[in-house]
């Protein structure tokens, strides 16, 4: 079995480390024993810094396996604290690109909904405040229209789940090759045309404001 690539790395310091995400890949490790990227950040740690024992690795925030984009991981146990309470206080920028399905009108909008996480690992959406749901904020911007496509700029002011994927197949843009959430098509690998393109966030010793971006994947599908 062949090792798994070396993480494609955005940004490095002593606190921090920034990796472009695969689609398909998983941010975390979970019971199906697939390597992870935090596996894969963990170990070229280990090897480039040449570090005995277990390296330590914190998880601030995730992507969903079909997604593709920016991790941030902290490398130390006050970096991951100091970052986790940013993401907390929502005081972080996150801007991701999608290629729907379609032409969204108006152009640009912003979205206010209600979102449920069903038992089904779905995201139900409600027009108006409803028990258990959740209030999921976004914005998006059209970059630019294709024969049946159309690229968004998007910057979520909410992180629920499945939200961005959920409130554009709602107002009936679903996200190229997102099945789950009405897409008229599949993608390879189960992956879908969403991408979390850039993060800004101020940097937890030092404060000033860090921002890391992550071009498209050259494996983008095309507008269609």
């Amino acid at each position: 079995m062949s090792n798994p690539p070396d993480p494609h790395i955005l940004y490095i310091d002593n606190h921090l480390i920034a990796v472009f995400k695969p689609a398909g890949v998983l941010t975390q490790g979970d019971d199906s024993g697939e390597v992870s990227l935090m596996d894969q950040v963990k170990d070229w740690i280990k090897t480039e810094y040449k570090k005995p024992g277990k390296v330590f690795l914190g998880l601030v925030h995730r992507l969903d396996r079909p997604v593709s984009g920016v991790v941030v991981f902290a490398r130390t146990s006050k970096g991951a604290s100091r970052l986790s309470e940013q993401f907390r206080q929502k005081t972080t920028k996150k801007i991701y690109q999608a290629l729907v399905e379609g032409a969204p009108q108006p152009r640009h909008a912003s979205l206010t909904h209600y979102l449920r996480k069903e038992k089904s690992l779905k995201a139900t959406v409600f027009p108006r405040p409803t028990p258990n749901a959740k209030e999921a904020l976004l914005d998006y911007q059209v970059v630019e229209n294709f024969s049946g496509t159309s690229l968004l700029d998007i910057q979520l002011h909410t992180g629920r789940f499945h939200q961005i994927r959920a409130q554009l197949s709602f107002i009936g843009h679903p996200i190229v090759g997102d099945k789950k959430y009405g897409a008229s098509s599949a993608l390879p690998e189960g992956r879908i045309a969403l991408h979390a393109r850039r993060m800004t966030f101020n940097h937890p010793t030092s404060k000033e404001e860090i921002v890391i971006d992550c071009p498209l994947p050259q494996d983008w599908p095309a507008g269609l």
